[in-house]
């Protein structure tokens, strides 16, 4: 997930001009379509898209969509992902000069701004030029616009959206460019350390038990009470998300992610404080009422982190989280026609394999004194949901991998995602349809 950022590749006059431009919310987007519309794409543009949901499942490869399908609904089940109409598969590669294998910012650019970059980019090319994201060409498009993710609100997926910045890591830059440059309507989701400053712990103070110190560290001052000066409501639980009311939220429900990653039995958790799917409820709730449609983007982070630590059993756990979610989007947009659900996955990460039960297969060192070594052990097994029958899933990596990930989508132009494609022509694809003959 944090990956080193590539900056270098972007002249020190280049980030000038870009966080001075920032700074007024007044950048001048580029658009690697020339400036021509996106959207003429033949028969497509007929099919306008009043509502788009793009869902990401951070690292969620075929494998491990697979893992989920047979853990909770067996070998004939499927899983509510896999009822959209169409599928698919992306290529994941990014533009860095470094490194074969993208990371979540790279990869989130390209499927936010249609712009391949190096890893660690937010929506900014090798050359650091600002490029226009779905979430700004919506508001274009007097749509409503929301991030929903069980991540840091600024991690990320959902920054490459809503912001532009040199490197992932400027998390608090990120949350002031929500409010003051792309103002989505709705963002709900983890990371409250970024905007409170050092001393002012919020809702969520540091567990002193926690080894890894999660402190309040906004570099841009108390950005929560710069957003209800903006006409934001502020929740930071269940309750308060359930009362809320208006056009405008924030919610933040934990200090950092929604859970606690780390191979099992050393403090791993899945069990966010509000629910992917209940967040994603109340940001439909909130954004249906705009006339003109809707642009919502929602990512279950856990699936990655989980992986990272190879940890299959919160990775299974949060992958049915994130499934149960899809179901709830599924459920709105039979109900509200004109409405395009996507579902992907950014990027592979842990080189994940569905195996048989066997002793005599498994294929890293038990007598290993490396916690590396240990952690990519086989875990398992796993019962096949309806059936005697049990699985191991093995790991090869900790980190990413090169993959392509699948993909499936249904509603208007959703067909035109029914390919093998770069991960840039997801961009192409929700563009044209929300744009139609416009």
């Amino acid at each position: 997930m944090r990956s080193q950022s590539r900056t270098r590749w972007i002249s020190a006059g280049g980030v000038a001009v870009l966080a001075s431009a920032l700074a007024t919310g007044s950048v001048a987007m580029g658009d690697r379509h020339g400036g021509k519309d996106a959207g003429h794409h033949g028969s497509s543009n007929s099919k306008v898209a009043k509502n788009v949901v793009l869902m990401v499942g951070d690292g969620l490869s075929i494998a491990a969509r697979d893992a989920i399908r047979l853990a909770t609904v067996g070998k004939d089940g499927r899983l509510a992902m896999d009822r959209l109409r169409y599928a698919g598969w992306t290529y994941t590669d990014s533009e860095d000069p470094d490194e074969a294998v993208t990371d979540s910012a790279a990869a989130a650019t390209a499927l936010a701004t249609g712009v391949r970059t190096y890893n660690g980019a937010v929506s900014v090319d090798v050359d650091g030029r600002a490029h226009t994201t779905l979430l700004q060409h919506a508001k274009k498009l007097r749509k409503s616009t929301g991030l929903v993710t069980t991540a840091q609100v600024t991690d990320a997926t959902p920054a490459a959206f809503g912001s532009h910045v040199p490197d992932r890591a400027d998390q608090s830059e990120i949350a002031r460019q929500f409010l003051d440059v792309t103002k989505p309507d709705v963002i709900l989701g983890g990371g409250e350390d970024w905007w409170y400053p050092a001393g002012d712990e919020g809702a969520y103070p540091d567990d002193p038990d926690d080894p890894r110190p999660e402190v309040s560290r906004s570099t841009k001052g108390n950005l929560v009470e710069r957003a209800r000066s903006m006409g934001y409501q502020y929740v930071t639980n269940g309750s308060q998300l359930a009362a809320a009311r208006g056009h405008k939220l924030l919610g933040l429900f934990a200090n950092e992610e929604m859970f606690e990653q780390a191979p099992e039995g050393q403090g791993d958790e899945y069990a966010p404080v509000v629910p992917l799917a209940t967040m994603t409820t109340k940001a439909l709730d909130v954004l249906d009422d705009d006339r003109q449609g809707f642009f919502l983007l929602v990512e279950e982070e856990g699936i990655d982190e989980m992986e990272h630590a190879n940890n299959a059993t919160q990775m299974l756990a949060a992958g049915e989280a994130f499934d149960d979610t899809v179901a709830v989007v599924h459920a709105y947009a039979k109900r509200h026609p004109g409405t395009l659900v996507v579902v992907v996955g950014d990027h592979e990460t842990g080189g994940l394999a569905i195996e048989n039960v066997d002793a005599d297969d498994e294929s890293g060192d038990e007598d290993s004194t490396s916690d590396d070594v240990l952690q990519s052990l086989e875990d398992g097994p796993f019962p096949i949901e309806g059936s005697d029958l049990e699985f191991t899933i093995d790991w090869t990596t900790g980190s990413h991998t090169g993959a392509a990930t699948p993909l499936t989508a249904e509603g208007p132009g959703s067909e035109r995602l029914a390919q093998a494609q770069k991960n840039t022509h997801v961009f192409d694809v929700l563009l044209a349809s929300m744009r139609g003959g416009r």
